[in-house]
């Protein structure tokens, strides 16, 4: 071991000491390591004050520094610009390298390059490792190298690839005598940073291998707790997918939804444009109406199609929807309102507890049949046969919209028939 110098482990969407690439390769390194973790302001500044996503990392980064702190070791934060952070750490620590998990989104590929500039123009080498998806970049692709861009055939060839040397874990805790035995200060309050400080209740991570033996015949209905719920805890790394995927390995439509994961974490990676752009350019051209009254009412459960309303009002109420009904708003919002896609994204983006970017928007232009391996445009579906198929008796929905079936509840902002036949006008001669 070189005490001389430290190996910085820096921790982003790997919120986690066990099973964790990044840690494990800085633990690794022959020198200590230090844990640090950047409360990002570009990223902050754009969350309102009462977010529940900032609440959940924060009680999940006290829990660590406990932890840490019991080792003798503890965790560095900032609040701040992580290029203004890696300065004071280059000021204050002599780094032999720096250890991070990769990250696909736009910002974080261009933030980590800012990064990577400033540690090699004093010859710290910036280390990134795969570690929330089994496969990235490159790493499933067709024969000919280029990247798939239909789900079916991806899945197959990421099943072909996957052996067990994907999913195995990495051994940390072996390692943890090579922390940097030294105390921090606290972990900033959310009041600091301009958060407010609530009481929340956030699923928890155990695996329910009874829901996952029933997942195929049940995850469509919304009333029944028929789906894991481990969706915040995927998108902040709290949990292992190599841990998930293990378990996932009986139940193929529950390791579907794993690789969906992986696929659109691909997408994201090799078409970073369609964050706000149509991934079928033709798409791009569909006249979109202008609605702001259209919108605020699908935004507030006030559209008079009960499962469109009971599912933005869970959105709204807990910060999670199901994601059949999460399919049916989608295309309600696109479909029959002809409201761009990017609206919904960008709301679902400020309310979801498990927001991220690669998927919501890879799940929106699929509504939208702007995507890749979308739903053709001419599928729009119909709040009342879904309703009819997934919640018969109207437990789902006599949940979330209680004056259901009254005469306090709102008409149909809009008739079935009319907006099918409109949007198929419109995207028809559009894409003509």
């Amino acid at each position: 071991m070189n005490f001389k110098k430290i190996a910085i482990y820096w921790m982003r969407r790997d919120i986690r000491l066990h099973d964790n690439a990044a840690f494990y390769e800085a633990l690794k390194s022959g020198h200590q390591v230090l844990p640090i973790f950047i409360f990002d302001a570009h990223i902050l500044m754009h969350l309102p004050t009462r977010d529940a996503r900032v609440l959940f990392i924060h009680q999940e980064l006290e829990a660590i520094q406990k932890t840490l702190r019991d080792m003798g070791s503890d965790i560095l934060f900032f609040h701040g610009s992580p290029m203004e952070a890696f300065q004071s750490l280059l000021q204050k620590f002599d780094i032999a390298e720096v250890h991070a998990s990769r990250d696909y989104e736009p910002y974080a590929q261009k933030r980590d390059k800012q990064i990577f500039d400033l540690l090699a123009e004093r010859g710290i080498p910036f280390k990134g490792k795969k570690d929330h998806v089994i496969f990235d970049k490159n790493e499933i692709t067709k024969d000919d190298g280029k990247p798939y861009t239909v789900f079916t055939p991806y899945s197959k060839k990421w099943k072909s690839k996957l052996t067990a040397y994907q999913y195995k874990p990495y051994p940390n805790e072996q390692y943890f005598d090579r922390l940097w035995p030294s105390k921090q200060a606290d972990i900033p309050t959310l009041e600091s940073m301009g958060f407010e400080s609530f009481q929340f209740s956030f699923p928890g991570k155990d695996v329910d291998t009874h829901i996952l033996s029933q997942y195929g015949s049940q995850r469509d209905f919304p009333a029944i707790r028929g789906t894991s719920r481990l969706s915040l805890h995927l998108r902040f790394g709290t949990v292992s997918i190599r841990a998930l995927v293990q378990k996932a390995l009986p139940h193929e439509k529950w390791l579907n939804e794993l690789i969906w994961r992986d696929f659109y974490q691909a997408i994201l990676f090799h078409y970073p444009h369609t964050i706000d752009q149509a991934f079928k350019p033709a798409y791009d051209r569909i006249p979109w109406r202008k609605d702001e009254e259209g919108f605020k009412r699908w935004c507030e459960g006030r559209t008079g199609y009960p499962l469109v309303d009971a599912g933005m009002r869970e959105l709204n109420a807990t910060g999670f929807m199901h994601n059949r009904v999460r399919m049916v708003v989608a295309s309600f919002l696109t479909k029959h309102l002809l409201i761009d896609w990017r609206l919904g994204e960008r709301y679902f983006a400020e309310k979801l507890l498990d927001f991220d970017l690669a998927s919501n928007v890879g799940g929106w232009q699929w509504a939208a049949s702007s995507g890749c391996d979308a739903a053709p445009y001419f599928r729009v579906f119909n709040p009342e046969s879904q309703t009819e198929k997934f919640d018969r008796d109207h437990i789902y929905i006599k949940h979330w919209v209680p004056e259901f079936g009254t005469s306090k509840y709102t008409l149909p902002m809009v008739e079935h028939r009319f907006a099918r036949e409109r949007v198929l006008s419109v995207y028809k001669e559009a894409l003509a």
